[in-house]
């Protein structure tokens, strides 16, 4: 595949992804910063011995999350970056608001798996939409545990049954139930280093441990419409029932256009650092 910097994408590439889920585009970002965001992860991973790098939320926040990461402002602006703006926004329409980061590190030998399951199951948006791009730092293959989805289980925007599990080995812990998949029908998203891939927040998707020597690292940003209401008292609900999340407290940016609800108390990305 010859893999361009051009940062939008083609009429086939918005019909993969409205048909099958996810699209991964003829686009990758520059070495240098990727080299960049390489960097970042190093320092982050020193600024929290306390977290494993399995999976960080919010390292584009200055406030703590649950967690309390400790995040910079570096991450806030490779979360906006025009390019992935410009394509999802082929995919979500013009208003774009980012509630959401997420670095998965996935180390080598020790890398979690990711169950099967639906981000939409347990977001706090009205409607469900939200659109995810996933940035690679490292080669993502079958053996360090690549992200796998189920192609078009978006369809119908139908919320799946899941089930908690507890089990800390894993980096989530609500599970699709086993009913609800044909894992044979799972395609792998393999990845080179910079490249990006985007689904939809009703696909099935999941990955399994990492077990090579060579770690799969990645920056998850998540993106939904100005059309889209963030329920924060559906956010109190859930806390009660998941680990590692605040969605009732979550800070909003407003990154393209404006919230069309006028419900969503949305922030100009500008004065998020800002002291």
């Amino acid at each position: 595949m010859s893999v361009t910097t051009a940062a939008r994408l083609s009429k086939a590439e918005v019909e993969s992804y409205n048909r099958d889920g996810y699209v991964v585009p003829d686009y990758r970002l520059p070495e240098s910063m990727v080299t960049r965001m390489r960097r970042a992860l190093r320092e982050l991973e020193a600024a929290n011995p306390h977290l494993t790098t399995d999976f960080v939320l919010c390292p584009h926040l200055p406030d703590p999350s649950v967690q309390k990461v400790k995040g910079t402002a570096e991450w806030l602006e490779y979360a906006i970056l025009p390019d992935i703006l410009d394509m999802a926004e082929q995919l979500i329409g013009p208003d774009i608001i980012l509630w959401g980061t997420t670095l998965f590190g996935k180390p080598p030998g020790t890398g979690k798996k990711t169950p099967w399951h639906q981000d939409a199951n347990y977001w706090p948006m009205k409607p469900a939409n939200t659109c995810t791009a996933w940035i690679a730092f490292d080669d993502a293959t079958l053996e360090n545990g690549c992200l796998q989805v189920i192609p078009g289980s978006h369809r119908g925007e139908r919320f799946y049954k899941h089930n908690f599990n507890q089990d800390r080995a894993l980096t989530l812990n609500q599970e699709l139930d086993r009913a609800e998949y044909d894992e044979s029908t799972a395609h792998p998203i393999l990845l080179q280093a910079g490249q990006v891939s985007f689904h939809d927040s009703f696909l099935v998707h999941g990955s399994e441990p990492n077990r090579s020597a060579h770690r799969r690292a990645g920056y998850v940003v998540r993106l939904m419409p100005g059309s889209c209401i963030w329920d924060r008292s559906f956010g109190v609900e859930l806390a009660k029932k998941s680990r590692d999340i605040d969605f009732e407290t979550r800070l909003l940016c407003q990154v393209r256009g404006k919230d069309l609800t006028g419900v969503n108390d949305t922030v100009d990305p500008a004065t998020v650092w800002r002291t």
